[in-house]
C-alpha cells in the first residue's frame, strides 16, 4: 500500500481559481452567495468521469455538498476514456469532463479550443502497471514484441506510458498491437487470452491480482513518466467564456474536495466503493496516486514534451495556452 501527498503547497491551490476569475471578470473573493442569488450562468452541469481513483474528488465534493454550497448541481456521468469523453464535450452533451492530459494536448493540437480548469491526479510508483496472466511466458517488456496489449483508449496516457517502457527495452509502439477495452473488461480479456497484457490502474490492478492471479510485468510510471501528470478537468473555451461564474464555482467546490483527497486517504477509501466496483477492503489496500491541489504549468508541459518525443505531436503545445486566463 502506497500513498503520498501532493508535493505542491496547498496555499497555491487556488491559483487556477484566481486566474479564471480574472478571465471572467469576477472578484476572486466571490463565494457561494453568487450562486445562491442566481448569479451563476448555469446552475446545473454534467461532467464526465471514469470510475477510477483519479475522479475521487468529484464524488467527495458531491457527497459533502461542496458544489451545493456554491449554488451548483453537478451530475457525474460515467465515461470509458478521456478521448471519447472529449468528443462528447466538444459535441455538447457534456459541460466538462475528467480527461487524461495526453488526450487533451492531442485535441488542442487538432484545433479544438479546450481549457484545463482543475488538476485531479498524478502518478506514483505502481499506480499504472502492465499486467500479464499468471502463467504468461512474457517475463520482461522485451517479450511483448508481436503481442496484444489492452488499453482503455488509443493514443492516450496508456499508450504513451507503455511506449516509454517499450522504448527502454529496445521496442517501439509498432512492435505491439494496442487493443481498446474499458478497464473493467481487461481482466476477462487477459483470462480469455484475447490480449497478452493489459495496461491497468486501480482498483483493477489489485482486483486482477486477487481474482485471476495476474502478475505485474512493469511499472509504466518510471523514468520519463515518473510522477507524471495524469488527469484533470477540461471544458471548452466557449463554455468557459460563456459561463465564467459557473466554472469558478465548480473550481471552488472541487478545490475543497481535492485538498481532502490529498491529505486524507481514508476519505478516498470511503468514497471509492460508491462509484467503482470494489469493496471497502480492496479500497484500503490499493495503490493510489497523488491529488495535486494546484494547476502547475511546468508539470503539465512535461506531457506535451514527451508527446513530441514519441511522435504524438509534431511540435509541443504550450501548457500555458490551455490554462484559464490564456488567450486562444
Amino acid at each position: 500500500m502506497k500513498f503520498r501527498l501532493a508535493s505542491r503547497a496547498i496555499v497555491a491551490g487556488l491559483a487556477a481559481v484566481l486566474a479564471l476569475s480574472a478571465c471572467g471578470g469576477s472578484d476572486p473573493a466571490d463565494t457561494a452567495e453568487a450562486g445562491a442569488a442566481g448569479g451563476l450562468e448555469k446552475a446545473e452541469i454534467t461532467i464526465g468521469a471514469l470510475p477510477i481513483p483519479d475522479s475521487a474528488a468529484l464524488y467527495i465534493a458531491n457527497e459533502r455538498g461542496f458544489f451545493k454550497e456554491e449554488g451548483l448541481t453537478v451530475k457525474i456521468e460515467t465515461v470509458q476514456g478521456g478521448a471519447q469523453a472529449q468528443q462528447s464535450l466538444i459535441g455538447g452533451s457534456l459541460d466538462a469532463t475528467q480527461t487524461n492530459y495526453v488526450s487533451t494536448f492531442l485535441a488542442v493540437s487538432a484545433g479544438n479550443k479546450l481549457k484545463i480548469v482543475s488538476d485531479l491526479y498524478q502518478a506514483t510508483p505502481d499506480s499504472f502497471n502492465i499486467m500479464v496472466p499468471k502463467d504468461s511466458p512474457i517475463k520482461t517488456p522485451a517479450d511483448l514484441k508481436g503481442k496484444k496489449i489492452a488499453v482503455n483508449s488509443q493514443k492516450n496516457i496508456g499508450t504513451l506510458a507503455v511506449t516509454s517502457v517499450l522504448k527502454a527495452h529496445g521496442l517501439t509502439a509498432e512492435d505491439v498491437t494496442f487493443l481498446e477495452f474499458p478497464f473493467p473488461e481487461m481482466a476477462g480479456k487477459l483470462e480469455q487470452g484475447i490480449v497478452d497484457a493489459a495496461w491497468m490502474t486501480e482498483p483493477h490492478l489489485t482486483a486482477v491480482q486477487k481474482n485471476i492471479g495476474a502478475q505485474k510485468l512493469a511499472d509504466t510510471m518510471t523514468g520519463p513518466t515518473a510522477d507524471f501528470p495524469i488527469a484533470g478537468v477540461v471544458v471548452t473555451e466557449e463554455f468557459l467564456t460563456q459561463h465564467p461564474k459557473t466554472v469558478a464555482a465548480f473550481q471552488r467546490g472541487l478545490a475543497k474536495a481535492q485538498q481532502i483527497a490529498a491529505s486524507d486517504r481514508k476519505a478516498v477509501e470511503k468514497i471509492l466503493p460508491t462509484f467503482t466496483k470494489i469493496d471497502a477492503a480492496t479500497a484500503a489496500v490499493i495503490t493510489l496516486g497523488t491529488f495535486p491541489t494546484s494547476l502547475d504549468e511546468t508539470r503539465l508541459q512535461r506531457v506535451s514534451d514527451l508527446m513530441v518525443e514519441q511522435g504524438y505531436l509534431k511540435t509541443a503545445v504550450p501548457a500555458k495556452s490551455i490554462l484559464p486566463g490564456a488567450n486562444g
